[in-house]
């Protein structure tokens, strides 16, 4: 993979030098900055075009110190024989759990965001397609994607094939939006419209697509993100491992000291890698490989399974307060009738007066397991929720992929569809070369399905689904939250009932305008005098 050079001159490499691990590459760590200024680093990264360091040269240079020490790559060495009593003597991994360093991971590919984003115990923010464009170069690289020579020279051509197309396409959308929904013309008005077009046109962008990230995580969990990395099949993700262990050995290389000795950390990926390995034999043994039915072939949602029921969620809500044992909460409500028990939950739950506003741990007493098909670009954003089980299948194009109708209206739905063909073209041929079908997914656009399982308790569902019901959301994410909700209601009403800021409306509009509204006067309000 070619990387873009951040072309920094000798006085901002200077300027740079005590604040980064590394000055030149993809991953490094953020070292020497208040905590404050790293998180609003990270924040501004999402809708930001360049690179971190750009990034913190261009908008942060006031909270640089010029007389700053350049940063010490040995600075965290000095840790290592308490590493050695504490945590290698006495196997007290909690130690790992105190301490964390913010890395950076650029150009990296929109299938690699997902094992990164796999880790629960860990904070992290994407690049939005939603306010980044992919239709200019990016010099030296030409358009967003990862390469690889391996994959041969018809992938460069597919790729380049469908960015062309999104490029001709997106200034056409956007102006179809900017027709479709009047009003008065305003900055925040224009970035509602860009980023509507953006968003019906994500489908169109391959996985392959490059990103950036930042994470903030401990010792703890870089090891076990890195461990995975380092034995997943894609030639990508080990060399990121490789990259953000040597990032962590430069800011806390007592917690990942396990990683590189092939007695540890070597055998752990020999374990992960046979762990694969076995799954996939039986997969294949067991003829599981393919998609069996055509109902298949669409978006779905299906709850599979719950797990608990109103009474054990009262009995869990009460549970703290009570002063005996959780069987004998459940005997005594019994008793109630049903309206008395509507007004228990009501109570117990509160005035919610916005979606922040949850109910206790007892929520935790249900589980709910979905089984979900949706585009690729949907399930990115679901995938990200932290308290929950996600399980995803292989991106292939045998679920199929659909078309926005906003983007046949706008008179993009051949050249939409032209796109998936290409894509799915190009996947074929790389799996059919031998290439591993997570290497051929690079093609997939990300409006391909894929199916996917979110296992998560009653709290996280709340949380999940207000959040992504909400009208400035996705409509195709949207649409999953909704039906979620539809299907909690159909076994546990009076849960459902308690999610009081779903958002089932479903006409067309400009999502992202009321924030966009509030963001305008926020910042009109700062540059008042």
């Amino acid at each position: 993979m070619r990387y873009p050079d951040d072309q920094l001159s000798a006085a901002e490499r200077e300027q740079l030098r005590p604040y980064v691990t590394d000055l030149d590459g993809p991953v490094f760590a953020l070292v020497g900055l208040p905590e404050t200024v790293k998180g609003a680093l990270f924040a501004r990264y999402s809708r930001y075009q360049g690179t971190l360091r750009r990034l913190l040269l261009d908008e942060f240079s006031d909270s640089l110190n010029p007389e700053a020490a350049p940063y010490d790559p040995g600075a965290g060495s000095k840790a290592e024989q308490l590493y050695e009593r504490i945590f290698l003597g006495y196997g007290d991994d909690s130690v790992a759990q105190l301490g964390g360093a913010h890395v950076a991971c650029e150009w990296t590919s929109n299938v690699l965001t997902k094992v990164l984003q796999r880790p629960r115990l860990g904070a992290y923010l994407e690049q939005s397609t939603r306010y980044i464009p992919y239709d200019g170069d990016v010099p030296g690289l030409g358009y967003r994607y990862h390469r690889d020579a391996a994959l041969g020279p018809e992938y460069e051509q597919a790729l380049d094939a469908i960015f062309g197309i999104y490029s001709k396409c997106l200034p056409r959308v956007r102006a179809w939006v900017d027709g479709s929904f009047p009003g008065e013309q305003s900055p925040a008005r224009d970035r509602a419209i860009a980023a509507k077009a953006l968003d019906l046109l994500r489908g169109l962008l391959p996985a392959a697509s490059l990103s950036h990230m930042g994470i903030y995580a401990t010792g703890q969990t870089y090891e076990q993100l890195i461990l995975h990395l380092l034995a997943h099949p894609l030639p990508e993700a080990r060399e990121y491992g490789g990259r953000i262990l040597t990032a962590v050995q430069g800011v806390m290389p007592s917690f990942v000291a396990r990683v590189p000795r092939p007695e540890r950390g070597g055998r752990w990926v020999e374990y992960l890698q046979e762990r694969d390995r076995a799954a996939d034999s039986w997969v294949a043994r067991l003829g599981l490989d393919r998609p069996t039915g055509a109902a298949d072939d669409r978006p779905s949602v299906r709850l599979l399974h719950v797990d608990g029921d109103e009474d054990a969620l009262l009995a869990a809500l009460l549970f703290e307060a009570a002063g005996v044992s959780e069987e004998d909460s459940r005997i005594r409500l019994t008793a109630l009738s049903e309206d008395e028990r509507a007004e228990l939950l009501r109570d117990l739950v509160g005035e919610r007066e916005n979606r922040r506003h949850r109910p206790g741990r007892g929520y935790e007493a249900l589980r709910y397991r979905f089984e979900i098909v949706s585009d690729y670009g949907a399930f990115r954003d679901l995938q990200r929720h932290r308290m929950l089980t996600v399980q995803w299948q292989r991106l292939s194009p045998d679920l199929g992929a659909g078309v926005p109708e906003e983007v046949d209206l706008a008179g993009c739905g051949e050249s939409f569809r032209r796109a998936l063909d290409i894509s799915e073209r190009e996947y074929r041929r790389l799996a059919g070369a031998g290439h591993d079908k997570r290497v051929a997914s690079y093609a997939l656009c990300l409006g391909f399905r894929i199916r996917y399982v979110l296992d998560l308790n009653a709290r996280e569902a709340m949380q999940l689904i207000e959040l992504r019901s909400g009208r400035e959301g996705h409509p195709s994410y949207r649409a999953v939250a909704q039906e979620m909700h539809a299907r909690i209601a159909a076994v546990h009403p009076a849960v459902a009932a308690t999610m009081t800021h779903v958002d089932h409306t479903a006409e067309p509009r400009l999502e992202r305008i009321l924030s966009e509204m509030r963001t305008q006067a926020k910042l009109d309000g700062l540059r008042a005098p």
